[in-house]
């Protein structure tokens, strides 16, 4: 029998965790297409903190693309089994030893970006976000969908009291990358944008940029996607492939489909650019110099984020405020919410509840 995790002076008489030392949580070992349910339900031990982590009883995480290109196996895997999740809400029930910045019963945000080495090139210049070590959440380290997950203090979000705990969740990751994205595609107020797929991270992405005043045109296959897009703003909505009425400023191309990064190119006026939000793009057609690139039009990529990015996106999402859409599942129903994603079935994000839930997925 694995023995009981005895918490520190400053945890003692607090945490439900221990009484018997386990959680539930759903793995990954084999990667495979969703449809084939690669999520296994498990009992695992309860994470205990180190020096400088958080232990959260999770209350909610978004489901990201990410996570589904990592169950898929779109992204290689690096261990032989890892909790998915990195859009987490909890509540903090212990604290290693070490933490100051947050106590007991506070409410805190797990991101993708997990730890860097803080002494890279890359770090001392603020680009954490390019750190070559660093750890991601859900990937390299177990996340949250789980009852029970840990995080670095140093890398965890204070999560505004205005917002509940599903809504969130997507500002966690969808949200912050979405921001980076507005930041690295030289979004200006009253500019022209673009946005190409409409999921979870635009639904966030076109709040804040109506808020800078910006026409935002939005083109997506999907109709009820279509009709969010209307109803969260946007001046002109189309097809995924139809070229919009005026030139763009600025384009952020959020689906993971490179044959949409021509006609993004082509639709930018003079000196635009287009930032590719995703971390996993399918291959890019071959593109033509004068027809796409020539008149300084600019192409770039968002890779993670920093978490000065993340303070941003939170404290712009209480300012505005942005509510987030969300589709509510149980954490039981990570593989039908993951498979609902791929197949454009969700609005806006959907959300595991981890509560009281507390067996295997339905069939």
């Amino acid at each position: 029998m694995r023995p009981r995790w005895s918490p520190n002076a400053r945890c003692r008489g607090l945490m439900l965790a221990v009484i018997n030392g386990w959680m539930k949580a759903l793995v990954v070992r084999q990667p495979k297409p969703i449809e084939e349910r690669p999520l296994e339900w498990r009992d695992l031990p309860v994470p205990e903190p180190r020096r400088g982590e958080l232990l959260l009883r999770v209350r909610a995480c978004g489901v990201c693309r990410t996570d589904l290109h990592i169950v898929e196996g779109d992204l290689p895997p690096v261990r032989d089994q890892v909790v998915p999740g990195h859009q987490v809400v909890g509540t903090v029930v212990a604290l290693g030893e070490g933490t100051s910045r947050f106590q007991l019963g506070d409410r805190v945000g797990i991101a993708w970006l997990r730890s860097t080495c803080g002494s890279c090139r890359y770090c001392a210049k603020g680009q954490e976000n390019l750190c070559p070590n660093a750890r991601f959440t859900g990937y390299h380290e177990d996340g949250g969908y789980a009852e029970y997950a840990v995080v670095p203090e140093q890398f965890a979000y204070a999560i505004p009291p205005s917002l509940g705990d599903a809504e969130a969740t997507p500002l966690l990751c969808a949200g912050i990358i979405g921001y980076r994205a507005l930041r690295r595609a030289n979004t200006r107020p009253g500019c022209r944008l673009g946005m190409y797929g409409f999921g979870s991270s635009a639904h966030i992405a076109i709040q804040v940029a109506r808020y800078w005043g910006c026409e935002v045109y939005v083109m997506t296959r999907e109709l009820k996607h279509r009709e969010l897009a209307r109803a969260l703003g946007a001046v002109w909505v189309g097809d995924a492939s139809e070229k919009p009425p005026v030139p763009l400023d600025s384009a952020i191309l959020f689906a993971p489909v490179g044959h949409l990064v021509p006609p993004a190119l082509e639709a930018l006026d003079r000196g635009g650019t287009l930032a590719i939000a995703g971390i996993y793009l399918t291959d890019v057609p071959q593109l033509q110099y004068e027809r796409h690139l020539f008149y300084e039009k600019n192409l770039c990529s968002v890779t993670a984020n920093t978490r000065a990015d993340g303070d941003e996106m939170l404290a712009l999402a209480a300012e505005i405020p942005i509510r987030p859409r969300t589709t509510h599942f149980p954490l039981s129903e990570a593989n039908e919410a993951l498979r609902q994603l791929k197949h454009d079935g969700l609005e806006g994000t959907g959300v595991l509840l981890v509560g009281d839930d507390s067996g295997p997925e339905r069939p």
